[in-house]
């Protein structure tokens, strides 16, 4: 689906600026600069308006996301039980730092404040799957079954 074609998609009303972000998001892996214009200028708001929702709301990125976006919660109960070495062990096996994507655009990492999800701490969310309870030593397991996935 084009930018285009998401856009207008919706009605002509300010109301819709969040979920048509959304929608460009999930379809694209990012906002580009002239989708929000395109937006802004659709929807009749000013573009500052457009990337100060783009920029508030973690879900959306500026840049390239990968096919598959790892996230690691590093709320309070996974912090404590081990989430910062999960990220440092992701980091490792797939040779990026939080918050980039592999030179294939297949994985992206990043850290999220909850997922809501405490009593299976630490989490771990590839896209829409929940791993619980993940240790360190199950890092390669869950990036080879996602690549396998991936396929």
């Amino acid at each position: 689906m084009t930018v285009r074609q998401i856009i207008e998609g919706y009605p002509k009303e300010p109301r819709y600026l969040l979920a048509t972000l959304q929608d460009i998001q999930e379809h694209h892996k990012y906002l580009s600069v002239e989708s929000m214009k395109m937006v802004a200028e659709y929807l009749g708001v000013p573009e500052s308006r457009v990337f100060g929702v783009a920029t508030f709301y973690k879900a959306l990125s500026l840049v390239p996301q990968g096919k598959k976006v790892i996230k690691v919660c590093n709320g309070t109960a996974c912090h404590l039980r081990g989430a910062p070495k999960l990220v440092e062990a992701l980091e490792k096996e797939l040779g990026i730092k939080n918050g980039e994507t592999t030179e294939d655009g297949l994985f992206t990492i990043q850290t999220v404040n909850c997922v809501g999800a405490c009593a299976m701490a630490p989490v771990v969310m590839v896209n829409d799957r929940v791993y619980g309870k993940v240790t360190i030593s199950q890092i390669p397991e869950i990036i080879e079954e996602e690549r396998k996935d991936a396929v």
